[in-house]
């Protein structure tokens, strides 16, 4: 496989500040554009775990998803920026800067990278679905704990996938939550609560 092309972006690729014990999760996607679906499931996750932080993860593309309306990095990052009034949620663009295409990559970096820290990788339902297909997707659920949020029509779906179903044994309850990001991975929970029907793709439909 090539290496991809890195792109270094003053203020867009950098990391956020972090220290040692925090608690962060990691929500990483195109945000293509951002949309007010993504900053309730940043408020809720970081409420009910008792994070820190939340890192969004601007992605310079999806490996499984068309490109062809995708915007700039520099664009969709500080879209995020703008939309979010959140204190302790930080946008980045990091990946660019290493060349990274797929989460795994991004997430064994930040694993090494932020040592000390209590990461949780954080995503919609309609996720959960299609996440056998994601690159080294078992080594993704060996990283770090995972937070799959409800999602519109996705919830029976997603828990009778493939993935729900192979790591059903480690899936804790949501009342539990708040101890997910000191738990060895694998481990997961599903979290049920305020939803949007917004996507980035309805978005981009209806303009």
């Amino acid at each position: 496989m090539s290496k991809s092309k890195r792109e270094h972006i003053a203020g867009i690729t950098n990391l956020p500040i972090f220290a040692p014990n925090m608690r962060i999760g990691l929500f990483g996607g195109s945000f293509n554009p951002p949309h007010i679906g993504h900053r309730m499931v940043s408020r809720q996750v970081m409420k009910r775990l008792q994070l820190d932080a939340i890192w969004w993860l601007v992605t310079p593309g999806n490996p499984l998803k068309n490109h062809a309306n995708l915007l700039p990095l520099k664009e969709r990052v500080e879209q995020a920026r703008k939309l979010i009034t959140l204190p302790n949620v930080h946008v980045s663009g990091f990946e660019a800067a290493y060349g990274f295409t797929y989460t795994y990559q991004s997430l064994k970096f930040l694993t090494q990278r932020l040592k000390g820290c209590k990461l949780v990788w954080i995503m919609g339902a309609d996720n959960l679905s299609q996440f056998h297909q994601w690159e080294k997707h078992e080594e993704i659920a060996k990283l770090m704990p995972m937070v799959i949020y409800a999602r519109p029509g996705s919830n029976q779906h997603s828990l009778n996938s493939r993935t729900a179903t192979r790591l059903a044994k480690y899936r804790i309850d949501e009342y539990d939550a708040k101890l997910l990001p000191s738990m060895k991975a694998p481990a997961w929970v599903y979290l049920r609560g305020i939803m949007s029907g917004l996507s980035s793709s309805k978005i981009r439909t209806a303009k």
